[in-house]
């Protein structure tokens, strides 16, 4: 990393708004284009700037372009950690910059909450043939097989379903775990699963609705945390990863079931998915900066698509922490 690069880099209002929006999240270069009101081709410039002076990273998905930063206020390099620091700094001490970077982030929440009501409508929509419809990407038999081979013969304790559906992955696994949570945020999948369930001992499985970017539950509640086919629908993939490792207990597991890369367009227009897969060094990173330790993921090769199961272990939590957002609804578990 150069100084005259990183201070041209710098050197314009709009690319330090989009540091600090990089700062939080992930995001496409489409969703910075609204939150910025520019041009795509504009907003592009701006990112190959940031990326040429080693700011920012990119990330192509299909079609789309995601944007990531590539400095951290306590990380290498030092003059990168230098500049995060700086523009932290900035968003808190200079009152203008600070109004103009809280409205940024307002307007793409806006955004994203219109993105997500329509995943809800169409989740509401087919929730009837749910299962029949997940199994157009591949057959769920040798993908539950594994599931099962990968959790081997140890108990999964507390388990926490995230993103439930139907309730088959809580039913599948109900006989490992000493108590199930099926969480969806879909009231019509929590219905359908309720029914499935209904033969379980009512002590056995709780059903709630929630959301995995606010998880409510206190710190450390679980001992196994499923992702079953959920994370594709993730706008921002590393804060619902990193809320689940708030509510993992220290040295209890994560199994995220998802697609591998791919160029499938017509399920992010069809089906709602917000992600394209995930390839093996993205979900590493994703695992790794929530606090897990990722072990060798599974890859279950198919006529269509490539499922993966990727597992990883809770480490010890440097400091206790909450997500703000769950306070008010946080739930003690056994």
């Amino acid at each position: 990393m150069q100084i005259d690069p990183l201070l041209r880099a710098l050197s314009e209002p709009t690319r330090l708004r989009i540091m600090r929006l990089l700062a939080h999240m992930e995001l496409a270069v489409g969703e910075l284009a609204q939150v910025l009101g520019q041009s795509q081709p504009r907003v592009s410039r701006h990112v190959k700037i940031l990326c040429d002076a080693g700011l920012a990273q990119r990330r192509k998905e299909g079609s789309w372009v995601f944007l990531r930063t590539a400095v951290k206020e306590k990380s290498e390099p030092p003059m990168g950690a230098a500049a995060a620091q700086l523009l932290a700094i900035a968003e808190r001490d200079d009152p203008a910059f600070s109004a103009r970077c809280n409205e940024d982030r307002r307007q793409l929440a806006a955004i994203r909450e219109a993105r997500e009501a329509s995943a809800q409508a169409y989740f509401a929509s087919h929730a009837e043939e749910w299962d029949s419809l997940r199994q157009l990407h591949g057959a769920d038999g040798p993908v539950e097989s594994a599931l099962l081979a990968a959790f081997g013969r140890q108990k999964l304790g507390a388990l926490l379903d995230v993103g439930t559906g139907t309730g088959r992955m809580a039913e599948l696994l109900a006989g490992k775990a000493g108590h199930v949570t099926a969480l969806d945020k879909s009231p019509d999948m929590l219905r359908i699963a309720r029914a499935r369930l209904q033969s379980l001992p009512a002590d056995k499985v709780s059903l709630l609705q929630g959301d995995f970017t606010a998880l409510p539950f206190v710190p450390a509640s679980f001992d196994t945390v499923l992702f079953h086919q959920v994370l594709h629908y993730a706008q921002a993939p590393g804060i619902v990863l990193t809320e689940a490792a708030r509510v993992t207990r220290e040295g209890g597991r994560i199994a995220v079931v998802d697609f591998a890369a791919h160029e499938r367009e017509d399920l992010r227009e069809r089906h709602a998915h917000a992600r394209l897969g995930f390839a093996d060094e993205q979900m590493e990173t994703l695992l790794t900066d929530a606090g897990f330790a990722p072990e060798p993921p599974v890859a279950l090769p198919s006529d269509a698509l490539t499922v993966k199961i990727w597992t990883a272990r809770r480490l010890p939590a440097a400091e206790p922490f909450e997500n703000p957002e769950t306070q008010d609804r946080k739930t003690e578990l056994p």
